[in-house]
């Protein structure tokens, strides 16, 4: 856990001092201003494939929408790209549920990783409580979760409230990340990361002490 919080702390400072090369910078505003122009041409169909890749990025974690945030925030600001890249993540939440829950236990082992499949699995079940759902969710990346609660046929109204409120940070934060780069603010990519590193570890410090709080009985209810 400490190894993967030193890494993403290193990733953040390197993409601040990245951010803060005016050769760079330029070099992105050229590509923005270009996104933006075709993105005025086609408003609706600019959103729709912005939300549709912010889905697809939720489903598997070998996608990231976050390459794509700057020139969100370029072309539409700060608010609306947080409501879209939201949008998109509670619509690829729900699509990674409705795998779990429809398909097989061999199809959720092959899109997750083998090891966090069985070693979370035996944790989550039906009526697991949802505050406990809701630390799972804020831990680990958004499409190990949806996966597992719908393999457990945990309840999918409980399952989307709690699916909402964990992006809800991630997306507030994954703008202020594009915003900073956008404009040069190395500082803001610097803290905004350190926020994101503490909510994603400090819910899994939670989530485990809780787990271990509780009776085995218990931490299967």
């Amino acid at each position: 856990m400490w190894r993967r919080a030193i890494a993403l702390i290193v990733v953040f400072v390197a993409f601040a001092a990245i951010a803060s090369s005016a050769a760079v910078h330029d070099a992105l505003l050229d590509v923005l201003r270009s996104l933006e122009r075709v993105i005025a041409q086609h408003p609706w169909a600019g959103a729709l494939s912005f939300v549709a890749f912010a889905a697809v990025s939720a489903m598997f974690a070998f996608v990231s929408v976050a390459v794509l945030t700057p020139a969100a925030v370029f072309a539409w600001g700060e608010p609306l790209s947080m409501l879209l890249l939201w949008i998109g993540w509670i619509a690829g939440g729900c699509a990674t549920y409705a795998i779990g829950r429809f398909l097989a236990p061999r199809v959720v082992t092959w899109l997750t990783a083998k090891q966090t499949t069985f070693g979370i699995q035996g944790r989550i079940r039906r009526d697991t409580p949802f505050g406990l759902v809701l630390l799972f969710q804020l831990a680990l990346p958004s499409e190990v979760p949806g996966y597992l609660l719908g393999l457990a046929g945990f309840r999918f109204p409980k399952y989307l409230l709690a699916l909402a409120i964990a992006e809800l940070p991630y997306a507030i934060a994954t703008v202020h990340l594009g915003a900073g780069f956008v404009q040069r603010r190395g500082g803001v990519i610097i803290v905004t990361g350190m926020i994101l590193v503490l909510i994603s570890f400090g819910a899994l410090h939670a989530w485990h002490k809780r787990l271990r709080a509780e009776s085995p009985t218990q931490a299967l209810c």
